[in-house]
């Protein structure tokens, strides 16, 4: 028996369990880094971007609709309604216009990863599947940072 290999285990091992390894292989080479980077930046800006444009007018007048939620329902702890509405309108912007850019990815998925964890705790804790997808997106994008698609990669930020 070959020492660095273990009974039933090598690569040409021809069974079922060959079969699903050599298919896993192929999955790995096909959904790269670069592609659950790209995807994860994507999805994550989409859910805050359009958030975001519920709580403003044109381009960045925050709306009375948004003052009113921040008031009667989210009520953010230590922050009054009327700071913490331009805030999270702001943040719902440019944080997910940078990361489809792929610049400062892992700062930006950092930011409304906190943000995250400001809706669940404080605003809709019985959400917690929702906020739970959100979030391993944000924690690959933290650990693992934009990608080869990226701004962060051209400028040479890791």
């Amino acid at each position: 028996m070959n020492p660095t290999t273990t009974s039933g285990s090598d690569a040409t091992d021809t069974g079922l369990r060959g079969a699903w390894n050599r298919i896993a292989g192929r999955l790995t080479d096909h959904v790269s880094h670069g592609l659950l980077a790209l995807a994860s930046r994507v999805a994550i800006a989409a859910i805050f971007f359009l958030s975001g444009r519920t709580k403003v007018d044109g381009v960045l007048t925050v709306n009375d609709t948004a003052f009113t939620l921040f008031r009667e329902d989210y009520k953010v702890p230590l922050l009054p309604p009327e700071i913490a509405a331009h805030m999270a309108a702001y943040a719902e912007h440019l944080f997910p216009i940078l990361l489809v850019l792929g610049l400062c990815t892992r700062l930006s998925a950092l930011a409304l990863f906190g943000m995250t964890a400001v809706i669940q705790i404080f605003v809709y804790p019985g959400a917690w599947p929702t906020h739970l997808s959100w979030a391993a997106l944000m924690l690959y994008l933290i650990g693992r940072g934009g990608g080869p698609v990226s701004l962060d990669r051209v400028l040479g930020l890791k």
